[in-house]
């Protein structure tokens, strides 16, 4: 949807195949989900190598750029009409896949999925925790405001305005939501005092935008809390073991190549065993999202111990 309403903003304008580079490469760093049995880390990790300033934003546009200027010389080739009525701008071209390029990353950097910035030369999770993945209040304001351009634009009437107000508004709530995060952040360093505060998320919910729910690593366990700006801060849960170090949970890991897989991606991976005589049901959650088994992006392995 980003590449769309900078196209609707006047930049499809600037060439043929203009809004197909926006949409087409706002949305290729995803292509990574096709890859995840890749031998290579960086590419079989999602929001990894394709999502990073290397991969996503320098070598996948020129890729784009190249694939949709052969479909354009062939579609000529063979007389074919476009509708646009538009020049093909090569330049204008390449700028735009660098631009919807460039929208992915920083758009998934502000949810706690983080991403890879700097894959493949680290494995470092960067993330700022400004939206929920799917920001109900994001996704209405510039879904409208693409349909009521679209309107106007059949219309013969003036359609630019109303998608620029809309990419105006959506960087004044970022701007908002991340001085939220910083705040919430503050008052747990703050309540911690000299105590270690490692892997800090504050994620907003998915409609209470402006709440935080909090978890940070302390000392090798969990810590939980709550923020709100217009009641404050909550109160600290007791800090939960990961239970990582269980041998158990390790030797699921050894067996279970999902389990490592997994790990490769979890930032606050949080482990629990249940046993059944001579079995051993081992899951290991994100405590990004949810408590041991209760995770909802949990994986469960069984292994026999006799």
């Amino acid at each position: 949807m980003a590449g769309w309403v900078l196209g609707q903003a006047g930049l499809k304008t600037k060439s043929r195949k203009g809004l197909a580079a926006l949409i087409l490469g706002a949305n290729m760093p995803d292509i990574d989900v096709f890859f995840g049995n890749a031998p290579w880390d960086p590419l079989a990790i999602h929001r990894g190598f394709t999502h990073g300033l290397a991969g996503g934003v320098l070598v996948m546009p020129p890729i784009l750029f190249g694939l949709l200027w052969l479909l354009d010389r062939w579609q000529a080739g063979r007389g074919t009409v476009f509708r646009s009525g538009l020049p093909m701008r090569p330049g204008w071209l390449l700028a735009c896949c660098y631009l919807g390029a460039l929208t992915h990353p920083l758009l998934d950097l502000q949810t706690t999925y983080s991403v890879q910035l700097l894959s493949p030369f680290s494995d470092r999770w960067f993330h700022s925790d400004s939206l929920f993945i799917i920001d109900v209040w994001l996704w209405s304001l510039l879904g409208l405001s693409i349909a009521w351009s679209r309107m106007r634009e059949k219309q013969g009437r003036p359609w630019q305005r109303i998608p620029q107000a809309a990419i105006a508004v959506t960087l004044a709530y970022i701007a908002i939501n991340l001085g939220i995060s910083q705040r919430a952040e503050a008052h747990v360093r703050q309540w911690a005092g000299s105590r270690p505060v490692d892997a800090l998320f504050a994620s907003p919910p998915p409609v209470r935008s402006w709440r935080r729910d909090l978890v940070w690593r302390e000392d090798g366990c969990y810590r939980r809390a709550r923020y709100d700006p217009l009641i404050g801060f909550g109160s600290i849960s007791e800090c939960e073991a990961t239970s990582m170090d269980d041998p158990v949970v390790r030797e699921a890991i050894r067996r279970d190549p999902g389990l490592r897989k997994f790990l490769k991606w979890s930032v606050l991976p949080q482990a629990s065993v249940r046993r059944e005589g001579c079995l051993a049901h081992v899951s290991i959650g994100d405590a990004r999202y949810g408590q041991r088994r209760s995770s909802r992006l949990a994986r469960e392995s069984t292994i026999r111990l006799c």
